[in-house]
């Protein structure tokens, strides 16, 4: 493990090197890539179903939603862009709304769909947080327009063209590659969020806010979310284990988030806390007795 944060002059050199946002950038080509040659493959080669399905978890697990997560807090339109475009093969480009404007507001609350409750299992948080989030998203984009007095049917529903947007995408697919392209493409999809889906369980798992006396939630603290300093996760994650820092400023840059002594630690990395939220026993066995007994969400 690593908890060593950067010091001022390191942070800010790291910030001015433009290889760690090209680093994000890449995985745009890269994905879409690997997409387009999946689709290659299961349209014109005979495949046992095993090697299907193998092709299919293979595709779905690299279809780049944490680095849209990543992108989708920049600044840039150009950056955000990308960020939803890497999110249109896993069908869930409404992510950016309800992320940026849902969860960071409500995470570590009953309010908010990307906090998974104290003993909920990650496949019963697979439905609830994925239908919570869509449902979410839609709310939120009508209030926006509301606030900006525009119409449901305004052109500046973004709910709308991610409908249209990933609908064509689909019907392209099977235009091109064919029905069995099609069920790989819909399915390599599913595989894309439910990984999502269970980072963000183990993110926040059982994790409250307090209430204050007048009734509102307390800020977000390093406490309400689970760190790992686990060196491969911070790499394959692009420092996403680092989430308190990401949450108390999520426009701060990955290579330069920091670790906080405050917040709850995960005693393995996240890509082994993912695999082991896939057994709920075990996972609620070690997990459940690191969860402050004052956070516990009923």
């Amino acid at each position: 493990m690593d908890t060593e944060n950067l010091k001022p002059d390191e942070a800010d050199s790291k910030l001015k090197r433009t290889l760690f946002d090209w680093l994000l950038y890449l995985n745009v080509p890269i994905v879409y890539g690997l997409v387009i040659y999946g689709l290659f493959i299961v349209s014109n080669s005979p495949l046992e179903t095993y090697e299907f399905v193998g092709i299919i978890i293979s595709v779905g697990i690299v279809l780049g939603v944490n680095v849209a997560h990543e992108l989708g807090h920049r600044q840039t339109t150009n950056e955000r862009f990308l960020g939803k475009a890497l999110l249109l093969p896993s069908f869930y480009m409404h992510f950016y709304i309800e992320h940026n404007f849902g969860h960071h507001l409500h995470a570590a609350t009953p309010e908010d769909p990307a906090t998974a409750r104290y003993n909920q299992s990650v496949y019963s948080f697979w439905f609830t947080s994925t239908i919570r989030q869509y449902i979410g998203a839609w709310k939120i984009q009508t209030k926006l327009l509301k606030n900006s007095k525009k119409s449901f049917f305004s052109l500046k529903n973004d709910m709308f063209w991610y409908v249209i947007f990933q609908i064509c995408y689909l019907i392209g697919v099977f235009l091109l590659f064919g029905t069995s392209a099609l069920v790989f493409a819909i399915f390599a999809g599913i595989v894309g969020f439910i990984l999502l889906e269970t980072v963000n369980y183990i993110e926040h798992y059982g994790l409250l806010r307090s209430k204050t006396k007048s009734g509102r939630y307390e800020r977000v603290k390093e406490m309400h979310s689970w760190n790992s300093n686990h060196v491969i996760g911070r790499i394959v994650l692009y420092e996403l284990t680092r989430h308190s820092d990401h949450h108390f400023k999520s426009s701060k840059k990955y290579q330069v988030l920091d670790c906080h002594d405050e917040s709850p630690q995960m005693p393995y990395g996240y890509p082994t806390s993912m695999v082991l939220a896939m057994i709920p026993p075990l996972w609620f066995g070690i997990m459940n007795a690191r969860v402050p007994k004052s956070m516990i969400i009923d």
